[in-house]
């Protein structure tokens, strides 16, 4: 989905977070400290965040795991769809479909156009997800259709079908247009079809970040199981000062 209005201007940007001292204090309660006691034996974790932290803005499954764990660990768990948008002029919202990308599982993450894109709002999640590139549209058809995946648009274009009673496959491409325009004229010729979301307010629509993180939670909502229960953190993880959770939950190092 894309958006191609501009809303009337809001409320004042809230303030800059705490510098200083201040911040530090604040950044320092998230995520776990060094581990406690006996280091654990498995490759999987990293002598690096075991000596000194993990405030990663990863789930506690994770903490203290190598990046190339996490990714390896993910693969093997994702689910059979992946993710595609377009990018002509360095979206701001690719990051933002890259991280709900990781959030949702997705097999992974194509960029259509340029190979440069704005990693900010991926929020470093990129390092734990496959990221193909595809100089254009014709060239991820063509990716799609070596392993038998259609593409489906996702835009509110005219003669969409209503995201809700679309039956979306289970092995699928969703393709996403550029923010501003849309979905590309060559994007239309290659989908198989095209879902909107439906929206209730006076904006013609909503962000492609946004979009995303729709379009994937209804294709979990059709296909995947029940959401897999948090685990505890290990048990050598030492929260990072007395008043601080050991879950991780809230900014990281990633989220800044």
């Amino acid at each position: 989905m894309s958006s191609r209005d501009h809303d009337p201007p809001g409320p004042p940007d809230p303030p800059d977070p705490p510098a200083g001292d201040e911040a530090a204090e604040a950044n320092a309660a998230v995520g776990v400290g060094p581990w406690t006691g006996t280091w654990p034996q498995d490759e999987r974790y990293d002598p690096e965040l075991l000596a000194h932290g993990d405030r990663r803005n990863v789930v506690d499954r994770y903490r203290y795991w190598r990046v190339e764990a996490i990714h390896d660990d993910l693969a093997a768990r994702a689910h059979p769809f992946h993710v595609a948008i377009e990018n002509w002029q360095h979206d701001f919202n690719i990051g933002a479909v890259v991280r709900n990308a990781n959030a949702f599982a997705a097999a992974g993450v194509h960029i259509v156009g340029r190979r440069r894109w704005n990693r900010r709002g991926a929020m470093r999640t990129e390092a734990y997800l496959p990221t193909h590139h595809h100089p254009d549209v014709n060239a991820l058809a063509a990716w799609a259709a070596a392993r038998d995946l259609p593409v489906l648009g996702v835009d509110n274009l005219p003669g969409a079908v209503d995201l809700r009673h679309a039956r979306l496959p289970r092995a699928v491409v969703l393709l996403l247009g550029q923010e501003g325009p849309g979905l590309s004229a060559a994007a239309r010729a290659q989908v198989s079809a095209v879902v909107s979301i439906p929206q209730f307010g006076s904006t013609r629509s909503i962000n492609a970040g946004a979009a995303s993180a729709v379009a994937m939670y209804e294709w979990v909502r059709c296909h995947a199981g029940a959401t897999p229960e948090e685990e505890p953190p290990p048990a050598g993880a030492h929260p990072p000062d007395a008043g601080a959770s050991p879950t991780g939950q809230g900014r990281s190092d990633a989220d800044r």
